[in-house]
């Protein structure tokens, strides 16, 4: 059958590649009869471009045996053939295999190098948020060794920021090693079984366990286990996409004439699939000499790209260490001009830089990026790293196959013409033709017959349905067997039962076409033959056609018809075959007849032209409106494809990758050269690979600018080429990918997501990200995830910092006012580590604030013109060493880069990056510090201060009272022990003072904690006022702060924990009503700057986009009937 995408007479002489002129730079697409529809002819020059991608992998491949001969080879591998009998080979002996075993190994891939668990460990421990942590513990053992006396409670808290590093990594380093177990289950490195020939003895062995020299026995359905040279071959047909990135099954056989071992026909690959037909093969590589074991070498050449969180995370610890180490050097030195205490001061400023360290944050986002994973695996996303949660939801730029990801790899019948009259055979919107409504339809009953019959399709069982069975064969061919079986009632392995196929030549590249004769009894014989194939070569061995119910001659006004039908087939991207019959006469062609395909006893012109049918691969369901929500969330989607150009184009204009004009549409439509289109005057463009090489910077920044664009006959290489300029343009770069070839873009792209069914095993390694389920629009799904859990990391962030001004004033007005100790460091510890990482773990499942909202705004980072400015202007300023020998970038020694670092700030260059304003935005941004610092954490300071100087008042302790006793130095006062106090003539006991200061402090962390209620709720809103039910449809918002509040009662009236955290069982809760006024203060004050900031900077939305289909395609492909009986 025929393999290629037939084309339209003549199409070739006004087909055009992309081209690229110095002086002019235009973008050059692909002309159609219909501007807005492509045709898709024969690709004359896809067999040359596929030699040049070709010639370019080969070069790092080591094989050579398809340049030798049979008997070359046998003796390099001592191995003993029977070319004419190749079932009698001899083949080793079962002692030269087992030594060939031992001697060179198994047949598997080296597993790629792994780190070992405890290095996996020490890398999650040594993130910089838990090395914050970690020295934040370090310092507070430090204070304790100046002063142990008064830092006793040092020694918990020391451990416990220590600790919770540790339990930070235990979490990370789980979540991601339950992922690797997850994938392992996934991978299966090469088949089980395979059949091998020793000593003439046809066996079953392990894969694993076949060596250099065996002969193996293909059959259709085989999975190629090693490197083999083909000598024997029965219409023998290979998959290669998965090394090569061919579409199209190719055909092996003995003999070679091509240099390139992956043109060569004698060769086939460990990995690929054996379609259709038989061969016996002599291996010749096993292991990771295969060439799939060395292309999977080449990957651990590309390194991994580091995740936009990695960066954010990074950055925002620079932010808070420099925060709290600014403030420790500042208070450090007022500490020493006040009291001129070394031991004192440094004990104060350790003590300041501690309390800015947000200990429970690290905790917080683990948890929200592992509650988040959890949530992809249950929507068929599997996460490799905990950081890729979110850089899927940041992403730009998609980059995707179209084979198996946009479309379900399954050809389906979409239209039929026969017997003057066209056919729809799928429900569509644009349904062109009349609807099948019976398959005794003349010349529709002639197609489904010789689609049963004239096909060399297997099931893998006959003992379940035939809708339940996989088809072992050709998926052309498979695709009108589903057809066919569709329509066809009764038993369907009885039809081809009833008419027994008695002569048969399968398809080839030569004839392009398959002939079958049947025992099909008609008025004149008892046999019938049926062909069908390329459709000009069909037609060529036809004299008459069947048209309106007769069999008559074949005329020029058939011919026409039949010209237009099919430039309408193929011009919608549709792979188009014809059929033909001939009812053999039974006096020339009794039922015994013998036919001879050497002596070519048969007809083999004369046939009757029955009709034409045509294919697709369908896109998925949900595929398109899955692009459309893309593209409404600004993200530039690309079609990488093999495909011919025409075909790719057709495909994206049915699911919304492409609604524009091409350069050349707007040419055809307006009447104008195709040179004097402007660049603003079309959105579209399709570059061909082979024009990748010679395209410019300028070319590629035009490319990209535009917001349709297909890649269309790329290599694997072309993909990483298109990664590589996308990241140099500032897009952050998800890449979806299934085969060998594909595994360096994987690794080279920000995200790179390979497909679990369809997917190859190394692809899968080197993907951050695997889709359980192949499907496209589980990406969108994963997008949306990952701006939601972005929205929600920061609301966390946010609502977490905001305490850090209210502990840290507090210990700054003890040494500068001074004032009792407000604030203890184990009461810190309940407050950061207790209800505060109870409330923010809650905004892991906060849903977001409208149903629509997150996938229409832009991407965090978009890709401007100011942002590529820029970007490259950053480059100039940190040009890279230049290697002169190999012209590579030298990658700097460890104690370079820690020089540089401590140099760094002393530059121009250093102020000048981190001055300058990033675009777009970023977790940890100067509204959100203000907020949390400046705004919310200084009115929560207010109300811990007033509560705090009420509850002391209660007890007869004025502020200037407290500030006279504290400022006291000759007395320790607010002690159990502490002498009595004389105050306008009032006496307090050592007792008295003591639990005053308690029952204060039990006020400031209730202050704390309703302050940080109405913060909760306030964070929610981002883009809304914070008032609605949207509110209030976390549920789990009120378990977090109830279980805070339950905490915090338990710290206070339970007798033994309030001694150990310094609360009062006797504090009075009417004066929590003071944190609640300041909390209504303070959501108020959020209301107002929510109205002035949607006045000063308004939402910027995504334009709608015009011409995008969203309406449901979950009926795009069904037939629109179900069985019909026929009469055969």
């Amino acid at each position: 059958m025929d393999k290629e995408k037939p084309g339209l007479p003549g199409i070739d002489n006004v087909q055009r590649t992309i081209a690229f002129s110095n002086s002019n730079t235009n973008l050059r697409t692909f002309p159609s009869r219909d501007p807005r529809v492509g045709t898709a002819p024969a690709d004359s020059s896809s067999a040359d471009h596929d030699n040049k991608n070709a010639d370019d992998t080969a070069k790092n491949i080591d094989i050579t045996e398809h340049l030798l001969s049979l008997e070359q080879v046998c003796t390099k591998y001592s191995v003993q053939v029977n070319a004419a009998r190749p079932q009698d080979s001899f083949g080793l002996g079962n002692a030269q295999a087992a030594k060939l075993l031992v001697d060179n190994g198994p047949n598997t891939l080296t597993p790629p190098k792994r780190k070992s668990a405890l290095q996996k460990y020490i890398i999650c421990l040594t993130s910089l948020f838990n090395l914050m942590l970690i020295a934040a513990g370090i310092l507070v053992y430090i204070v304790l060794a100046i002063d142990y006396k008064d830092n006793k409670a040092n020694v918990y808290m020391g451990a416990i920021l220590i600790g919770v590093a540790f339990l930070n990594a235990v979490i990370e380093w789980y979540q991601e090693r339950k992922s690797e177990n997850t994938l392992a289950a996934l991978l299966q490195m090469i088949p089980p079984k395979t059949h091998v020939i020793r000593e003439r003895k046809l066996e079953s062995v392990q894969s694993a366990d076949v060596v250099v020299g065996d002969v193996l026995f293909l059959r259709m359905g085989d999975k190629v286990p090693a490197d083999c040279y083909v000598f024997a071959a029965t219409d023998l047909k290979v998959d290669n996409s998965s090394l090569t990135g061919e579409s199209e099954p190719q055909e092996r056989e003995p003999g070679n004439t091509m240099r390139n071992p992956f043109e060569a026909t004698n060769l086939a690959f460990n990995g690929t699939l054996a379609v259709s037909g038989s061969a016996y093969a002599i291996v010749v590589r096993t292991g990771d000499g295969t060439v799939l074991g060395q292309i999977a070498g080449l990957t651990a050449g590309e390194e991994k790209a580091e995740s936009p969180m990695s960066h954010e995370i990074a950055r925002f610890v620079r932010i808070i260490a420099s925060v709290a180490l600014l403030t420790a050097v500042v208070f450090f030195a007022t500490g020493m001009g006040l009291y001129n205490d070394f031991a004192f001061s440094i004990n104060f400023a350790i003590g300041t830089f501690v309390a800015f360290v947000p200990e429970g944050l690290p905790a917080t986002v683990t948890m929200l990026l592992t509650i988040a994973a959890k949530r992809m695996a249950a929507e068929n996303v599997l996460v490799k790293d905990l950081q890729g949660v979110e850089t899927l939801g940041a992403i730009t730029c998609l980059a995707t196959d179209k084979t198996g990801t946009l479309t379900r790899n399954q050809m389906m019948v979409t239209n039929l013409w026969t017997n003057g009259t066209m056919y729809a055979a799928t429900r569509t919107h644009n349904d062109v033709g009349e609807s099948i409504s019976s398959g005794n339809i003349t010349g529709v009953r002639e197609i489904l017959l010789t689609s049963t019959l004239c096909c060399s399709v297997k099931f893998d069982r006959s003992d379940v349905p035939i809708d339940k069975r996989q088809l072992l064969g050709d998926a052309t061919e498979s695709g009108l067997v589903r057809f066919a079986f569709s329509r066809l009632s009764g038993d369907f392995d009885e039809v081809q039962a009833q008419h027994m196929k008695v002569f048969e030549i399968p398809f080839n590249s030569a004839n392009k076409w398959m002939l079958s004769v049947h025992k099909l009894t008609h008025d004149n014989g008892p046999l019938t033959l049926m062909m069908k194939g390329a459709p000009e070569r069909v037609l060529r061995l036809c004299s008459t056609i069947l048209y309106q119910d007769r069999i008559i001659p074949l005329t020029d006004a058939h011919r026409a018809e039949y010209e237009e039908m099919y430039q309408y087939m193929a011009s919608q991207g549709h792979r188009v075959l014809a059929f033909a019959q001939l009812q053999l006469d039974g006096s020339a062609y009794p039922e015994d007849f013998t036919f001879d395909k050497k002596r070519a006893n048969y007809p083999e012109t004369g046939y009757t032209f029955v009709g034409l049918a045509s294919l697709e691969d369908p896109p998925k369901h949900g595929v398109r409106e899955a692009i459309g929500r893309c593209r409404s969330a600004g993200i530039q989607v690309i079609m990488v494809t093999g495909d011919h150009p025409l075909t790719a184009e057709a495909i994206g204009r049915k699911i919304n990758l492409m609604v524009g004009e091409t350069r050349d549409g707007v040419a055809v439509r307006t009447g104008r050269n195709v040179n004097d289109i402007g660049e603003d005057e079309y959105d579209a463009v399709v570059i061909h690979g082979e024009s990748i090489a010679n395209m410019s910077d300028a070319d590629w920044d035009l490319v990209f600018r535009k917001p349709e664009v297909i890649f269309a006959r790329t290599s694997p290489k072309n993909k990483l080429e298109i990664v590589t300029r996308a990241q140099a343009l500032g897009h952050i770069c998800g890449v979806t990918g299934d085969g060998v070839n594909d595994s360096p873009a994987l690794k080279k792209a920000d995200l790179g997501i390979a497909m679990n069914e369809s997917g190859s095993d190394v692809s899968k390694e080197a993907a951050s990200m695997i889709l359980l389920d192949d499907n496209f629009a589980t990406i969108v799904k994963g997008i949306e995830e990952g701006r939601l859990i972005f929205a929600n990391l920061k609301k966390s962030i946010r609502y977490t910092l905001a305490h850090s001004i209210p502990e840290v004033i507090p210990q700054i007005m003890y040494i500068i006012v001074p004032l009792p100790p407000m604030i203890t460091s184990i009461m810190i510890l309940v407050i950061d580590l207790g209800f505060e990482v109870l409330a923010a773990l809650t905004y892991a499942w906060e849903p977001p604030e409208s149903s629509n909202g997150l996938m229409k705004l832009p991407p965090r980072k978009p890709v401007t013109m100011r942002s590529i400015a820029m970007l490259r202007a950053r480059a100039l300023r940190h040009p890279p060493s230049i290697d002169p020998h190999t012209g590579k970038p030298i990658k700097p020694s460890r104690v370079s880069r820690v020089l540089a670092t401590v140099k760094a700030p002393f530059t121009r260059v250093w102020w000048q990056d981190r001055l300058e304003r990033p675009e777009g935005e970023i977790l940890v941004d100067g509204e959100l510090l203000s907020w949390s610092y400046l705004e919310a954490g200084v009115l929560s300071t207010i109300s811990l201060i007033v509560v705090f100087f009420v509850v002391l008042n209660h007890h007869g302790i004025s502020p200037r009272q407290a500030r006279l006793m504290a400022k006291d130095t000759s007395q320790s006062y607010f002690n159990k022990d502490s002498p009595d106090y004389t105050y306008n003539g009032r006496i307090f006991t050592g007792e008295q003072q003591f639990y005053a200061l308690n029952e204060a402090r039990t006020g400031i962390m209730f202050s704390i904690y309703i302050m940080q209620v109405f913060n909760l709720f306030i964070c929610k809103a981002r883009f809304r006022l914070p008032f609605g039910k949207f509110m209030f449809r976390n549920v789990r918002t009120f378990y977090g702060f109830g279980a805070g509040l339950l905490l915090l009662l338990l710290v206070t009236y339970i007798p033994p924990l309030n001694t150990v955290f310094n609360s009062s069982y006797k504090s009075i809760p009417l004066y929590w009503l003071i944190a609640v006024g300041f909390g209504c203060l303070l959501l108020a004050y959020a209301t107002a700057r929510m109205l002035v900031l949607r006045k000063s900077k308004p939402i910027q939305w995504n334009q709608t986009i015009d011409g995008l289909h969203m309406h449901p395609t979950i009926w795009s492909t069904r037939q629109r009937t179900k069985s019909i009986d026929v009469v055969v």
